[in-house]
């Protein structure tokens, strides 16, 4: 057996090919377990994969399956928004000036030692029962991993950058604009990657509260604890790790868009080698792209549904994301406007391009 030397070892063809081979050899194994009259894994405790596929239907007919996964979706997101929005600030005060980090890093350290359920009495005292609640609570749960996670980035700049900056007689607000900031946010977007996880396990389990209110994990406690349908509560497992999957592969998606300079190495890599681009690598990477224009093209109908009636008296995503529908949009213009902007700085380059060549031509 030969180990992997690298990360980029191995062609995309076959990495898909053996990805696929795995997910086939576990529906395998599960569907041996759950075979035959008397199968080794009792429905009760294992659901067969054939039931658990029938159950998605049930699921959408009678549990409202979309809504409660919009609602939990935008929940999600509002506590990611909520989080980072105080994170970034407080971080670079603690994280860069004396006084601040003297008086409160050695405790936000400590906070990070907090089991997090044992506060769910303590929000529930202070903003009631409510989604408002939910929202602060999984914010507050990622805040506590996030703000010392931050302070460590601060302090992983290296000093190599920050001399040269000083030498080029960089300013206070120079060196925070140039050096720190882009050198802590790119780092911190990979540990929000890492913190899909933890953000999924907070919000289903704050969703038990006043499970009235929707969302995926209120719907887990009806399935699973009240009506004790089984494959139901599999099928919905399936729905939150396909949704962490994606959530997961659209961060790393935003991270090649937001900080490319991060991929510089590795892709001079790739074109160094003398080999041809692998058709699973090249369609895969088109029909992401398409796939991704094609979700913002579909979102703005539906957003235009809010306000003009085209759809007539359905209103699609307030109906799915609720009250917190504001920040699917605000998230849907921000994404919007970046790729706008950067088809603008790209054509602008390659005009500016075609003027240097023309004048060189010229001379």
């Amino acid at each position: 057996m030969k180990f992997l030397g690298g990360i980029e070892e191995g062609t995309a063809t076959q990495k898909l090919f053996f990805g696929i081979a795995g997910v086939l050899f576990v529906l395998l194994i599960w569907t041996l377990l759950t075979m035959g009259a008397d199968p080794i894994m009792k429905s009760g405790i294992l659901p067969p994969p054939l039931k658990v596929l029938y159950s998605f239907n049930d699921l959408l007919n009678e549990n409202d399956l979309l809504r409660n996964i919009g609602l939990s979706i935008s929940r999600n997101l509002l506590g990611y928004v909520e989080a980072i929005v105080i994170t970034i600030p407080v971080g670079f005060i603690i994280g860069l000036i004396r006084i601040p980090r003297f008086s409160f890093k050695k405790q936000i350290d400590a906070f990070r030692f907090i089991p997090l359920t044992a506060l769910i009495g303590v929000f529930i005292v202070w903003f009631g029962i409510s989604i408002t609640m939910k929202v602060h609570f999984l914010a507050f749960g990622i805040l506590l991993y996030l703000l010392p996670v931050m302070i460590q980035r601060i302090d992983e700049v290296d000093d190599i950058y920050l001399k040269t900056a000083h030498t080029l007689g960089a300013s206070d607000w120079q060196i925070l604009k140039t050096v720190y900031f882009p050198s802590v946010i790119s780092k911190l977007f990979d540990d929000l990657r890492v913190l899909t996880a933890i953000s999924w396990t907070y919000i289903i389990v704050i969703e038990t509260i006043n499970s009235g209110e929707d969302g995926i994990g209120a719907l887990i406690y009806t399935v699973g604890q009240r009506q004790v349908k089984v494959d139901r509560l599999f099928a919905l497992l399936i729905i939150i790790i396909l949704i962490g999957v994606i959530q997961d592969r659209l961060f790393a998606y935003l991270d090649k868009q937001f900080f490319p300079y991060k991929y510089q190495a590795k892709e001079a890599l790739k074109s160094s080698r003398i080999e041809e681009e692998r058709f699973v690598a090249v369609v895969g990477d088109y029909a992401l792209k398409a796939l991704g224009w094609i979700i913002l093209l579909a979102y703005g109908i539906l957003l235009a549904g809010e306000f003009i009636p085209i759809l007539g008296e359905v209103k699609p995503l307030s109906y799915i994301f609720g009250d917190t529908a504001w920040v699917i949009h605000v998230v849907f213009f921000a994404v919007l406007f970046f790729k706008v902007g950067k088809w603008y700085r790209m054509r602008e380059d390659r005009m500016a391009l075609q003027q240097a060549t023309s004048k060189m031509s010229g001379k």
